[in-house]
Order: C-alpha cells, then structure tokens, then sequence
C-alpha cells in the first residue's frame, strides 16, 4: 500500500513538469526508489523454482557520466527463503530443511545502455541496459520450530561450535556480485521509470545456513526434560521420518561445491534536478553518436 500511494503521488505531480526547451538542463544525477520481489537460489532451491518469491525495495542514486554509461549505488532490502517441501525430489522431502532470512545490501553497479539515453531529449528517450557491480549484504537465516523463531548460526546446525568444525563457521555478512539487465524510459524532462532484473551472485554458501554434511544427532545432546532446539532443527527429517531418519555422521546435507545467490526484479522511479548548467560531457562536445 505505502508503494502504490508513492506512485499515485508522482502520478499526480507529473502534469507540473513543464516541456523541455533548449535552454533547459538537468544534472547527471538521478535519485530514485525500487521495489518488487526477491527469490533465493541455493542448497534448498536448486532447480531455480519460484515458489517463494517475496518482497524487496530499496533506493539508489544514479550518476549518468554519459549518455551511455551510467554508475550507481544502492541500498535495498529483501526478504528471502525456502522449503524442502515445495520441492518434488524424495531427498529433499525427506531432508524437510527450511529457511528464511531478512536481507540488507549495499551495492555499487555500472549501467552500460544499448541506446543513447538523454533525459528531455526526444530521440533518446528509452534505451534497455546491461548491469554489473559488487555489494555487501546482511543475513541471518533462522526457522521456526514449535512456534518458537530461532536462528540457525547460533545453534551451529552442521558443527561449527563443535571442535574440529571450525571450517564451517560463517559470519553474517558477505560479497555479492549483481549481473543483470534492465530498461529505462522518461516519461518528463527530469522523471525517470525503469525495471531491472538482477541475479546477486554471492561469496557464502549459509544463506540458507545448509552447506555440506550432517555431524550426527549424537553432538547436540537434548533431554526430555530439557529438549535442545539444534538436536532437532540440525536434522528436520526427525519430523518426517522418526524411524529412518537422514542425520547420519558423515551423511550429506548439502552442495558445498556451489554458492548460494539471491535474484531482485525491481521496478524504479527516479528524477533529476534542474539546473542552469549543461551535463560536462554536453561542454566537451557531446561526440557520443546518436542512434
């Protein structure tokens, strides 16, 4: 509701742009707000389904060196996860892992556009865009086990409070590198929209806080009296398959030999100040060609 109320306000705001005439500039940058749907790819979500795609938003200034390349940095956040149970392969039903995780990233990203693209000037007025850059981002996955929340890192569900696990240990941040495409269009002088779709390649592979293989039941001791919550969420198949359970010592429960990665597919509004002054490349002769 609070996107689409900010929407209606530069929807009623455009009419009191007025057209563009020889005289008139806009500054290089831009400063704009995103929002969309955000979907995880990793040990739980291997045949890239979208069975859990949730929301993101975020915003972004955006300097325009050229009328074809362009850099920017932004802040977004997303909220990410996903359930064995969506999937249709035996050993994941029976695995029953699930995750979600909330997401803060910063990212610097370079845009190169296809076309000429020159806010207030009629034949350059749209042009699609080829997107790359690298980011830090924040997570945290966590479950929910008897109604209760619980994150993941801290209970070490594949040992990594235990000795000789220390490899596994994982911080809550990391890199991402997003890759992508997008398109842009100005619908005044000086007011931008756009969408962009943009895979974070990242750097972990504890997005979902599944990574390699099970330590064995045996090394988180629980007791009727006092039942540990990493005894049963280090092997959720206990839930499933009491009798046959999958948490051997040894056992895998994961793919180490790939990262985890995040998708956004975001749709921006931007605008540009006016001002007296012409874009520096105008000054040095604008020798970019015109398509």
């Amino acid at each position: 509701m609070r996107i689409a109320y900010i929407i209606s306000i530069f929807i009623l705001v455009l009419p009191g742009f007025s057209p563009v005439s020889a005289q008139e500039f806009f500054t290089g940058t831009e400063y704009g707000i995103a929002a969309g749907g955000s979907e995880y790819f990793g040990d739980l979500n291997q045949n890239y389904g979208f069975h859990y795609v949730r929301p993101c938003g975020g915003g972004f200034i955006r300097y325009q060196l050229n009328p074809f390349i362009s850099v920017k940095g932004v802040m977004n956040y997303a909220h990410v996860g996903y359930d064995d149970a969506y999937s249709s392969n035996p050993f994941n039903k029976l695995r029953n892992l699930n995750f979600q995780s909330d997401v803060i990233e910063l990212a610097a990203q370079a845009e190169f556009n296809f076309f000429r693209f020159e806010t207030g000037e009629l034949g350059s007025r749209f042009t699609p865009y080829l997107t790359g850059g690298i980011g830090t981002f924040y997570y945290n996955p966590y479950t929910y086990w008897h109604g209760e929340k619980y994150y993941l890192r801290k209970l070490g569900t594949e040992g990594q409070n235990l000795p000789g696990y220390s490899d596994r240990k994982y911080s809550n941040f990391s890199v991402c590198f997003p890759i992508g495409f997008g398109v842009k269009y100005w619908v005044r002088p000086g007011f931008n929209i756009g969408c962009e779709i943009a895979d974070r390649l990242t750097l972990t592979d504890y997005l979902d806080d599944v990574s390699s293989t099970y330590v064995g039941a045996s090394k988180f001791p629980t007791f009727p009296n006092a039942p540990n919550p990493a005894y049963y969420l280090q092997d959720r198949s206990i839930e499933s398959s009491p009798d046959n359970p999958l948490g051997r010592a040894g056992k895998q429960r994961g793919d180490a030999s790939t990262k985890d990665q995040y998708m956004l597919f975001m749709i921006n509004l931007s605008f540009q100040l006016k001002t007296y002054r012409c874009p520096n490349y105008k000054k040095n002769g604008d020798k970019y060609p015109r398509f």
